[in-house]
């Protein structure tokens, strides 16, 4: 991967973006396409969009959703320990004795998720998971009133981890769900050529998936697309714990998943398959037998129906600060849906 693909990848990932709290991270988008589109914006909503041809004879919609999830103050109480509430689905299970940084007016206040020493702890303690609203973190403020002058009620809280290489190809950070499409997304329209194309592409960077695939609908709707691409994380099952049985068989590394199910159009699928076969690009297939918890959802019921597709990067330990992506999985990505647009006449029948 080229250093400027990288540094934006890092970027996204590093850019703190809980559901409801993306405008930062749309100013990462929008400043690497900006260039290389014909057409960038915003909507009330927050969602961010790239134009190339905008006058093609149908209208494309490539999406990717760049909220994460995260916490949100809720109470302060009067020793000045903060209580929080989930945004989008958190894991209790792994929140005690993490980092974290409170997103304030003023910057960044670090802080810690605390937790009763193990030396402290009864038996029956030991099996429990504290619920969320039973936890609390600790900025180091001397009481209630010292807290709030540092921080303010509905403040957004994110892991305080970042982007690190592992072995190989392999990378680890939070917020790959699903940062690493909006990085798909914004590389495709990066390398498209306007010559090439028959259709207008309309690349979206979608908000608060986390919350109900709020940002696809209304953004669906306002471009009414003939054809909507959604690009998502997917449950990678080569670790030690995943049941490949409910799942499917999904490695990092083996390339994009092309998901294949009623929330996704057959014929766009038979050509997407089609596509990564003739040129020799690595590919996965997963079984969606209903309607998926991704922007393809909202995307394929927006006003009278939209011919949708659902390309899925393997990734493993989601919904956690540990996630872990391949990426050769997001290149070859982005070179199956730059050739599967190239390929688009505009004239195609999508009518199963």
């Amino acid at each position: 991967m080229e250093k400027d693909q990288l540094d934006f990848l890092k970027n996204l990932i590093n850019t703190p973006s809980p559901s409801g709290f993306e405008e930062k991270v749309q100013q990462v988008f929008l400043e690497r396409i900006k260039d290389r589109v014909d057409q960038c914006y915003k909507d009330v909503h927050g969602n961010a969009f790239g134009v190339v041809n905008p006058e093609g004879k149908v209208k494309v919609m490539l999406a990717g959703h760049c909220d994460e999830i995260g916490m949100m103050v809720e109470y302060v109480n009067d020793q000045g320990y903060i209580h929080f509430s989930s945004v989008g689905g958190i894991d209790a299970h792994i929140l005690p004795g993490k980092r974290v940084l409170i997103h304030t007016s003023g910057g960044a206040i670090p802080g810690v998720i605390g937790k009763k020493p193990i030396h402290l702890l009864e038996e029956k303690e030991r099996e429990k998971v504290a619920k969320i609203e039973e936890q609390w973190i600790d900025i180091g403020a001397q009481n209630k009133e010292d807290a709030l002058k540092q921080i303010t009620i509905g403040d957004p809280i994110t892991f305080d981890v970042g982007f690190e290489h592992l072995l190989g190809e392999r990378v680890v950070g939070k917020g790959f769900d699903d940062k690493v499409a909006v990085f798909v997304v914004g590389e495709v329209l990066r390398r498209l050529e306007k010559d090439k194309l028959h259709c207008a592409i309309y690349g979206v960077s979608t908000v608060q998936e986390e919350l109900g695939l709020r940002g696809a609908r209304t953004s669906a709707f306002g471009i009414a697309p003939q054809i909507g691409i959604a690009i998502d994380v997917t449950f990678a099952s080569d670790c030690p714990d995943i049941d490949k049985r409910k799942v499917g068989e999904i490695a990092l590394g083996k390339g994009p998943v092309i998901s294949r199910g009623p929330n996704i159009n057959p014929h766009i699928w038979r050509k997407m398959v089609k596509i990564a076969e003739d040129q020799g690009i690595p590919y996965q297939v997963q079984a969606e037998p209903r309607a998926t918890g991704t922007d393809a959802n909202a995307i394929q019921i927006t006003r009278e129906g939209v011919a949708t597709g659902l390309i899925g990067i393997p990734n493993r330990y989601m919904h956690t600060p540990g996630e872990v992506v391949d990426l050769r999985d997001l290149e070859h990505a982005i070179e199956l849906l730059v050739l599967f647009l190239h390929s688009l006449e505009g004239s195609e029948e999508w009518i199963p």
